[in-house]
């Protein structure tokens, strides 16, 4: 009877060693797509992966499923990529220690790193970047599965992890967006405006839609003390003669006191009211006309009302002119849908606006002379500067607010970086002031 001869040492360690090392080529292999995945869902652009959805990519609606819960996805990858790291040096480590004995650890440690670096994490990551989109939906079936196997460990370390922050005094929000949208779009534009990509024009109109929302009626209005009125106690003829030479087509009326509004005339109705008077066959001039029976009734909002719910409330009521007042009732100033277009696209001008140059004249010098009610917001996108708005609208009130009083003609100011030199004052306002960065 023949028996069969016991495997030799050479065959069991020929045997041994293919085995480890097909091993650790496979968990290799899983660790560089760990890693691709996790670049891949991480940088894929939340926009591009919509719109894939939308014509219907079931690849890219699950990574927009999975990216939700960006600390979920991260522990997840981040658990399996270290269980294979861990596991293939483990592995290295044992082959080469039977190899080379006490120094294979040595060399073991080296051929795994460089391993590692370059086929588990340079190559599948630059990859991913390159194509973020498409290997974010590629890999999204697989990771899902990975996410609903390791959740509970997952979950486990979140726990663990918020415990050691708050021990620090380190609050995490799960449901906080590392970037908001906004932001994120914002400097994506100015990136792209740095690269000479997108237009100065273009991101500034973007910008200013996005403003809306974060911007009160108080930052842009016309103030009190520039609004033409008409005074409903004067002869018709003078208000005739008032509306005909004003560049506005729409103008308040009040009775005393510039507080009692009591309506809006437009200059439309005003003609159309006295041209009526003045055909009827026993009217005599216009002796008859009161301006009140062809007024609108005012329109008042709060000073804190967002631009962006004006807007919305100009086009629903089909009006296109409010009078802005503050907590205590008082009118501060008015505003009107032209004031909000503005922010968007720029200051709007036709035939009969006054001075419709510049408002913004630089000298030979290098410096920029401009008027003191000139918008902080106006001035830093004409030039592209960030002088901070959070204290004052325009720049005569920073520079009040910066130096704590109401500075004379020529004293000079430096903060924020510019020099503010005051040419201009009428009373206590400041009206002009040359401006240079330092």
């Amino acid at each position: 009877m023949e028996t069969t001869p016991a495997p030799t040492g050479d065959t069991m360690l020929d045997s041994a060693f293919w085995i480890t090392t097909a091993s650790i080529l496979f968990l290799l292999v899983l660790s560089g797509f760990f890693s691709g995945s996790e670049t891949a869902l991480t940088a894929a652009s939340r926009g591009k992966l919509r719109a894939q959805a939308d014509k219907g990519s079931r690849g890219a609606e699950r990574a927009l499923k999975i990216t939700e819960d960006n600390e979920r996805l991260i522990g997840s990858v981040l658990l399996g990529n270290n269980m294979v790291n861990i596991l293939a040096a483990s592995l290295a480590t044992s082959l080469f220690t039977n190899l080379f004995g006490e120094s294979g650890v040595a060399l073991a440690t080296l051929v795994m790193t460089l391993l590692v670096l370059i086929f588990a994490e340079v190559l599948p990551k630059t990859y991913a970047i390159t194509n973020a989109e498409r290997a974010a939906a590629g890999v999204s079936p697989a990771i899902q599965v990975v996410i609903t196997v390791f959740s509970p460990m997952v979950s486990a370390v979140r726990w663990l992890v918020r415990g050691v922050l708050r021990v620090f005094g380190v609050k995490a929000d799960p449901d906080s967006q590392i970037l908001a949208v906004r932001e994120e779009i914002a400097g994506a534009l100015y990136l792209g405006h740095s690269e000479g990509v997108v237009e100065k024009e273009d991101r500034d109109r973007i910008l200013g839609a996005l403003d809306l929302g974060e911007r009160a009626v108080e930052e842009i209005m016309l103030h009190r003390s520039q609004i033409e009125m008409i005074n409903a106690d004067d002869t018709p003829e003078a208000i005739l003669s008032q509306c005909l030479e004003s560049n506005h087509t729409r103008l308040p009326v009040y009775r005393g006191n510039p507080d009692n509004i009591l309506g809006v005339v437009h200059a439309r109705d005003l003609l159309r009211g006295m041209h009526k008077l003045a055909i009827t066959p026993e009217a005599k001039g216009l002796t008859g006309f009161n301006i009140l029976d062809v007024a609108m009734p005012p329109y008042f909002v709060p000073d804190t009302t967002t631009l962006d719910d004006q807007m919305r409330q100009f086009l629903r009521r089909r009006t296109h002119f409010a009078l802005v007042v503050d907590e205590y009732g008082s009118l501060e100033g008015l505003i009107t849908l032209e004031d909000i277009l503005e922010e968007i696209v720029g200051e709007i001008t036709d035939e009969f606006d006054p001075d419709a140059a510049h408002p913004i004249q630089k000298t030979k010098d290098g410096q920029f002379v401009i008027e003191g009610a000139m918008t902080l917001r106006d001035l830093n996108r004409a030039t592209d500067w960030a002088l901070p708005d959070d204290e004052a609208n325009t720049v005569a009130g920073l520079v009040i607010h910066e130096a704590q009083m109401i500075p004379e003609v020529g004293q000079v100011f430096s903060f924020h970086g510019f020099r503010f030199e005051v040419r201009g004052r009428e009373g206590n306002r400041v009206t002009k002031l040359k401006i240079r960065p330092l």
